[in-house]
C-alpha cells in the first residue's frame, strides 16, 4: 500500500517562500523518481519539479531559479524549496512518487499554497 503525506502549504505574501514536504510509504517507492505538480484553479496539473532515482533533477522553465527539490532516500521524502514566491505560483500542490511494483504513479492529496499580491 503506498501512501503520500503532504504538508507546508500556506498563504504567504508575494515574496516569501515554502518548503513543502511530502513522505512517502511503501517500499516499492523507495529511492525511486519522485516529484512535485501544481494545478491552479481553471488550468491543467503541470509539471514543477522531479527528482529521479539517480539523483537528477529538472524543473519547469517558469520556476527554474527560484524552486528547489531535494529528497532524503532515508526517510522516503521529498521536499519543495520554494522562494520568491509570486501571486501565479498559487496552485494545489501534489506529491508523486514512483513504485516499481506497479509500475504506476501514485498521488499525494495535494497541499495548498496561495500567494497574496
Amino acid at each position: 500500500q503506498v501512501q503520500l503525506v503532504e504538508s507546508g502549504g500556506d498563504l504567504v505574501q508575494a515574496g516569501g517562500s515554502l518548503r513543502l514536504s511530502c513522505a512517502a510509504s511503501g517500499r516499492s517507492t523507495r529511492r525511486n523518481d519522485m516529484g512535485w505538480y501544481r494545478q491552479a484553479p481553471g488550468k491543467q496539473r503541470e509539471l514543477v519539479a522531479h527528482s529521479t532515482s539517480g539523483g537528477s533533477t529538472n524543473y519547469a522553465s517558469s520556476v527554474k531559479g527560484h524552486c528547489t527539490i531535494s529528497r532524503d532516500n532515508a526517510k522516503n521524502s521529498v521536499y519543495l524549496q520554494m522562494n520568491s514566491l509570486k501571486p501565479e505560483n498559487t496552485a494545489v500542490y501534489y506529491c508523486a512518487v514512483y513504485s516499481t511494483e506497479s509500475r504506476s504513479w501514485y498521488w499525494g492529496q495535494g497541499t495548498q499554497v496561495t500567494v497574496s499580491s
